[in-house]
């Protein structure tokens, strides 16, 4: 099967409910696949699945026991890591896969699981932008930068922490909106300014966000990190209280969150049934609230505390995924020049 992407469509034969990793043992008894044929592995239903999937993965207790309890499969959840060092991971081990499900892969990614990693079904999104710590701002008396002009400006100096670009989604989708803003003949040069304006690399994620931001649940001392337009409202505690935290719009950039069927797995009619679990109701409107994504089913209720929060970009930047697929290579070569050296 090739790995053209599969648009939304209703989760068939999987009730709605409330969703956690279940124990194999759970699986005692399992009666046959929906659909399974002929002899060997695939007639019966595997006592587990493996889930491959990045750090940030996270569902309620209970989600996942669903599914066992539906199916007779447990769910064994395995983070490799930030979502590019999921799909480097995925690619090294192609030839003897790590799990049956792959989720966390996004647009900036896709096209590299090709052929290891087949149909890709969309689950989230969200848009990646520079959140921006008020907090800081306001002790400090300083304007907000807004645009990405604003960051190389002498003011934020040594105040932006931003993610790999080879090892991390989100790192890799700043510097897709620097292309859509300076294009190919200008975005080099507006990395050369970043860096002599003291931004710091980090490898993914966690460690942008947790450990050098200075967000309320972080630990740093930088007041700008390149997250999630969703990350702040993560931070309001209190809706009636200005939130700590917000996002500059200029700089997000559309991603969005596949789940699909690891090339060579034993059991993908079983596998296929998971991903479909994931778009069900219960797992849709747990994904807000535990990831902190949209979740890809329209109607799907959001947590009130989002209102709190600055509303969704209006106009995110995105760039054709043929165009991303033709040149993201190249691209992390000549940023990973630039910025780590």
């Amino acid at each position: 099967m090739g790995n053209a992407v599969r648009p939304f469509r209703p989760a068939a034969a999987l009730a709605a409910g409330a969703v956690v990793v279940a124990l194999a043992g759970c699986a005692q008894g399992v009666p046959p696949a929906p659909g399974g044929t002929g002899a060997g592995p695939s007639d019966a239903a595997p006592a587990s699945l493996t889930l491959v999937t990045h750090d940030s993965f996270a569902l309620s207790d209970g989600i996942l026991e669903q599914f066992t309890a539906e199916t007779g499969i447990a769910v064994e959840v395995v983070a490799l890591g930030d979502a590019g060092e999921l799909v480097n991971k995925l690619v090294l081990t192609k030839d003897s896969p790590l799990g049956d499900v792959a989720f966390g892969i996004d647009n900036t990614f896709s096209s590299r699981v090709d052929g290891i990693v087949n149909d890709l079904t969309a689950i989230d999104s969200g848009d990646v932008c520079v959140n921006v710590d008020h907090e800081a701002y306001a002790a400090a008396g300083m304007e907000e930068p807004r645009t990405l002009a604003d960051l190389i400006e002498p003011a934020y100096k040594d105040q932006l922490v931003v993610e790999g670009a080879g090892t991390s989604s989100p790192g890799l989708a700043f510097l897709l909106a620097t292309i859509d803003e300076y294009g190919e003949d200008g975005w080099q040069d507006y990395w050369r300014a970043l860096v002599a304006n003291g931004v710091q690399v980090d490898a993914g994620w966690t460690d942008a966000y947790y450990a050098t931001f200075s967000g309320p649940s972080s630990e740093g001392t930088r007041p700008l990190v390149v997250s999630y337009a969703t990350s702040p409202a993560a931070e309001v505690v209190d809706a009636s209280a200005e939130p700590p935290t917000g996002y500059l719009e200029d700089t997000c950039f559309r991603q969005t969150e596949y789940a699909g069927v690891v090339a060579g797995t034993e059991h993908e009619a079983e596998a296929a049934q998971l991903v479909e679990f994931l778009l069900s109701p219960a797992v849709q409107a747990d994904i807000p609230g535990s990831m902190y994504m949209y979740p890809i089913v329209e109607g799907t209720p959001l947590p009130e505390t989002w209102a709190a929060a600055q509303a969704a970009p209006a106009a995110p930047r995105e760039l054709d995924p043929a165009e991303i697929d033709a040149n993201r290579e190249r691209w992390i070569e000549e940023w990973a020049a630039i910025a780590q050296p």
